[in-house]
């Protein structure tokens, strides 16, 4: 008998609001955007605030912090309470930091703001995904494929906007946040208007505890926490590292071309995302995985010519790759997740997914103050190449324990 078969059926009950599922996967989008939206800036930040790497690096890592923060609680707490007052929260808390961002005069004042967002973005990734799966009980899969295109097409969108705005208005380093705060407003007035989703929240008292994976998908959730750890590390330093770093090598200044390349990469990864999920979970991510190595390994090359055409073409593999990896695995999960503990397993994933973020951008933003980005890239994208064939092989051997059984 399968994992699945196993698992009880969840309820198929449906919400009285047409709207709520299109809502959640709007609300992940501006999420992720908003999580992407200061990366095309960070080479103004470095520019007009004389910012080092290993200060950008911290800027965009403290956002892992506070997402970690929220991996670990908002699960449960939404489990017990409901949804719907943790996401009105951390929209709240969203707007609180677009408003540090639009006034910031100092490095503090942008790592609060990233802080802020961290922790706001983190509940919403994990709290609208176990919601996806209340509202539409049925469909896990398809839920976790939609989930993965949105967060992808949200930093798309944004960077590609907050790019365009930063070079063609005025006060590059304002109008940005300006725009997206009208963008969250009108996201807020929806979940105030959402009937929350999660009828079988428990109430009382709120329980928090170490992330708890049931242990009937103790392997299943395993293969996809190595999935989202390897594709999150590319990610992290793509949207910290990877804008100055490609600037410098092509000699394009602009900041809609390190906007369109963050564009591109995302694009890229939420077409593979959605025609990946027309295929099985496991192998989709297998083969992101290898993708993902092969993809990194050119990069270096790419990086170290300097040629424009093989940096793009480059970024859209990432892309595409990244999709197939992180979207397989997130499938997978959403697929074997149990209803019950549906937030307590959203939690434990992103929690890994934001450690991967977090620690390898750090330590290359460090090493990099001592011996510049270009020295340092080789070396991070061979050790994540390597994680990368490593949670193949595992996904190869699951699948083949799969079939013995």
């Amino acid at each position: 008998m399968s994992i699945t078969e196993q698992i009880a059926p969840p309820s198929t009950h449906a919400h009285p609001q047409r709207w709520a599922f299109a809502l959640l996967l709007t609300l992940l989008a501006l999420a992720l955007g908003v999580s992407g939206l200061p990366s095309p800036l960070y080479p103004l930040y470095q520019e007009q605030w004389h910012l080092s790497a290993l200060s950008t690096t911290v800027v965009f890592a403290v956002y892992a912090i506070g997402a970690l923060g929220a991996a670990l609680t908002v699960g449960p707490i939404s489990d017990a309470i409901g949804r719907k007052p943790v996401l009105l929260v951390a929209v709240a808390t969203i707007l609180l930091g677009l408003v540090l961002f639009l006034f910031a005069g100092a490095e503090w004042q942008l790592i609060l703001a990233r802080f802020l967002h961290g922790a706001a973005i983190g509940s919403i990734t994990v709290v609208a995904g176990a919601a996806l799966l209340d509202v539409r009980p049925d469909d896990g899969a398809r839920n976790g494929m939609l989930s993965g295109v949105a967060l992808n097409v949200g930093i798309a969108a944004t960077a590609l906007g907050a790019a365009a705005v930063a070079q063609y208005a005025p006060h590059p380093l304002r109008t940005p946040f300006v725009t997206m705060g009208v963008v969250v407003l009108a996201i807020l007035l929806g979940v105030i208007a959402l009937i929350e989703p999660h009828t079988g929240r428990t109430g009382g008292r709120v329980r928090l505890s170490r992330p708890n994976v049931p242990g009937e998908i103790a392997s299943d959730f395993w293969f996809s926490g190595i999935g989202i750890i390897t594709a999150w590390s590319v990610l992290g330093v793509f949207l910290s590292l990877y804008p100055a770093l490609v600037q410098h090598v092509t000699g394009h200044h602009s900041v809609m071309f390190t906007g369109g390349l963050v564009a591109v990469m995302a694009l890229a990864s939420a077409i593979s995302q959605y025609i990946g999920g027309r295929y099985p979970a496991r192998p989709t991510a297998v083969v992101g995985d290898i993708g993902l190595a092969i993809s990194l390994a050119l990069a270096v090359f790419a990086v170290r010519d300097g040629h424009t055409w093989l940096i793009v073409v480059d970024t859209i593999l990432l892309g595409a790759t990244f999709g197939l990896a992180f979207g397989g695995s997130l499938r997978h999960l959403a697929a074997v997740a149990p209803a019950h503990a549906r937030g307590q397993v959203m939690s434990a994933y992103y929690l890994l997914g934001y450690l991967a973020m977090g620690v390898p951008t750090v330590i290359a933003g460090y090493l990099a103050t001592t011996y510049s980005t270009a020295t340092i890239f080789p070396w991070f994208a061979a050790a994540v190449a390597g994680a990368c064939l490593l949670a193949a092989a595992i996904g190869v051997r699951g699948r083949r324990s799969a079939v013995l059984t």
